[in-house]
């Protein structure tokens, strides 16, 4: 009888009348799964248990799941512990992944206060792409560059806002390379909408590892320098972005999948929120810039003219455009479907840049299932040869970049 009470068989030295007068049996309708004992043994029994079904039961109960603990959370910094431990990646890298994760939860304190202090609009400069700089874009800039540089594991520093590739000063070098947009969709920033930060970090490379003080050799250094960031976005062995917007969300890949981690401002941590992601085969959002619709070439108008259509629900595709690659990207993980940025008649290789912008960007997609191409060629194979230069892309759910491509073929 107490082994049909208990769920177990039990051999002892002394029998069950032994057991100490505190313990008590949980009552006789409780839960399969809860093989649980309240009490203490006599400390003269000798009891052994093994796990066995209920009296009566025909198969053996399914194996206990560990409830989760609705307070427990894996936070970023113990994510990449993980990853090391399991040789996705070196403790370099875990640094670098890291102090880029400062340099985002900086920047969105910023653009959360940046009408209360005063940091919106234009710096008043111009970037190498001759483009006007948003006071956000020099700071953010400088943040990330910080941050970086302190974390004592990053050789050389190529951003979107810098004119040439930098070669981290010896004494706080590391060997990684981190090519980075400070901040994607600058142009929202004034509005409060969706904005964003992009990186991407290369392999270690010993070339630029050069004595700075040296006049003579700072030329041959920034051209070693360019040499070392101009490599296939293959090469990449992480990448990922910040998003801000009514969340602060950093998604990463180092290799292995795609992953999610959400700011927590009570904690000022980064948690896990989206596991191992992977993009919807197919989907009816596209996301393109139509007001330059007449300057592009027949095929993709034919294109965009059938996701226009009725399809087989009697609905067309649904229109979306943000005027930020980040917003773009993560909603496409999420829902699937389009974005597109082509050339067109007035911007012969297209506006996002290649390093920068398309390269990580595509890198965290192919991670996650999807495709991303030039619409010639897959974005991750194009060899770049200038630090700052563009291209066409086109990124989404597999079976809508394949659809596109028997249009422009």
């Amino acid at each position: 009888m107490a082994e049909a009470l208990l769920g177990t068989k039990c051999s002892s030295s002394s029998s069950i009348s032994h057991l100490s007068p505190n313990f008590h049996l949980f009552p006789t309708n409780i839960k399969r799964s809860q093989h649980l004992i309240h009490g203490s043994f006599s400390p003269n029994s000798r009891i052994r248990c093994e796990a066995a079904s209920l009296e009566g039961a025909k198969t053996a109960p399914a194996q206990i799941k560990k409830p989760k603990n609705r307070y427990e959370m894996v936070n970023l910094t113990t994510w990449l512990l993980q990853q090391e431990q399991a040789g996705n990646i070196d403790a370099e890298l875990a640094i670098v992944l890291s102090s880029i994760s400062l340099a985002c939860k900086q920047i969105a304190s910023l653009l959360q206060r940046s009408s209360i202090i005063n940091i919106t609009g234009t710096q008043g400069t111009v970037n190498i792409q001759g483009e006007d700089q948003k006071k956000l874009d020099v700071i953010s800039n400088e943040l990330f560059c910080n941050c970086l540089r302190s974390s004592g594991r990053t050789g050389i520093i190529a951003s979107e806002e810098e004119d040439v590739p930098v070669a981290v000063e010896e004494t706080y070098s590391g060997n990684y390379i981190v090519v980075f947009d400070p901040i994607d969709g600058s142009a929202n920033i004034d509005i409060a909408l969706t904005t964003g930060s992009i990186f991407g970090i290369y392999g270690p490379d010993q070339q630029c590892l050069v004595d700075m003080d040296d006049d003579s050799t700072i030329d041959q250094a920034r051209e070693k320098c360019i040499v070392s960031v101009c490599q296939p976005g293959s090469n990449l062995v992480a990448a990922g972005y910040c998003l801000y917007s009514s969340s602060v969300v950093y998604t990463l890949s180092v290799g292995n999948g795609v992953y999610a981690f959400t700011l927590d401002p009570a904690y000022g941590e980064f948690v896990l929120t989206h596991e191992d992601i992977k993009i919807p085969k197919a989907g009816r959002i596209y996301s393109f810039n139509e007001g330059n619709y007449d300057l592009w070439d027949e095929k993709l108008q034919s294109y965009l003219d059938h996701l226009k259509q009725p399809g087989p629900n009697g609905k067309p595709y649904s229109g979306r455009y943000i005027g930020c690659l980040v917003g773009e990207i993560h909603r496409m993980l999420l829902y699937g479907g389009i974005y597109g940025n082509p050339k067109n008649k007035n911007s012969k290789n297209g506006n996002l840049r290649l390093l920068y912008e398309c390269a990580p960007m595509s890198y965290i997609i192919e991670q996650a299932g999807g495709k991303a191409i030039d619409g010639n060629q897959r974005i991750l194979e194009i060899m770049p040869e200038q630090i700052h230069q563009r291209t066409p892309i086109f990124i989404g759910s597999p079976e809508e970049i394949e659809k596109l491509e028997k249009y422009l073929a």
